[in-house]
């Protein structure tokens, strides 16, 4: 087994995504990401793969826009980089969007240098949307132009898809997950289970495996930050007697219960 990364070296590497977008250097930012990289923003949406796309992607979403990261907190986990922050974009200048977010970078090394295999954005489209049309009238200008932008970047296929980021766990299934969390704060290890599948996978990241007990205890006295819906999965930042940490949770759109977990310590 090798050495663990170098935890300021991946915050290093990640560090040079929103500098990139807002030195509005397209060549540099697109250049972070590996040559099969991946970005899915909001996450539900349809993936941008590969350079060409994730060109395409800067030029439909960040070239044309004012963006400023504003970072509460950051998980470094293996090569994985979550980051708690707000987004403050500037749709012109009459029209600017504060959008709680979650990002998750997964880090490669290549040739000796740290760059994103993937990038996933936890954010939820529908409320950005909402937000947006409340500006009224000051909205019309930026709306053309993100249509403008999404038509002649995505085309037709590509537009389809970001709009599929609309689709995403209700209110139902965030009820699951805050009842999930609620428990296992209280280390009401009976009620957490009632929440989760019969078949249900608990992992610390992606991959080492956790029993129900290890995450309550992990979890006591746990209460949430932030609750972010996006594509399968609710995304909480989490304040426990532990510290800090963020747990995703799956659930299917039809379903009545969890059936993956992922928890990440701070």
């Amino acid at each position: 087994m090798g050495a663990a990364p170098d935890r300021e070296q991946l915050l290093a590497a990640v560090e040079r995504s929103p500098q990139a977008a807002a030195a509005h250097d397209r060549a540099g930012w697109v250049g972070l990401f590996t040559q099969d990289g991946r970005v899915e923003d909001p996450v539900g949406s349809r993936p941008h793969v590969g350079h060409a796309q994730i060109g395409r992607f800067y030029d439909t979403f960040i070239g044309p826009r004012e963006i400023k990261f504003h970072r509460d907190f950051d998980i470094v986990l293996g090569a994985v980089v979550l980051r708690d922050l707000e987004l403050e974009v500037a749709m012109g200048s009459a029209v600017t969007m504060v959008i709680p977010a979650f990002l998750r970078y997964d880090l490669r090394e290549v040739n000796g240098e740290w760059r994103i295999g993937r990038l996933r954005a936890y954010w939820e489209l529908p409320a950005m949307m909402r937000e947006f049309l409340r500006s009224g009238s000051r909205a019309l200008a930026p709306g053309l132009q993100l249509s403008r932008g999404l038509l002649s970047n995505q085309q037709l296929l590509g537009t389809a898809g970001f709009l599929a980021g609309f689709r995403r766990p209700g209110a139902r299934h965030q009820q699951f997950a805050r009842a999930f969390l609620g428990a296992a704060g209280r280390r009401d290890r009976d009620a957490a289970a009632r929440a989760l599948s019969p078949s249900a996978t608990i992992t610390l990241g992606d991959d080492d495996a956790l029993d129900l007990a290890e995450l309550v205890e992990q979890l006591q006295g746990a209460s949430s930050t932030k609750v972010i819906s996006a594509g399968p999965t609710v995304a909480i930042a989490v304040n426990s007697d532990h510290g800090r940490a963020m747990l995703f949770a799956e659930v299917n759109r039809k379903g009545d219960a969890i059936h993956r977990i992922r928890y990440f310590p701070g």
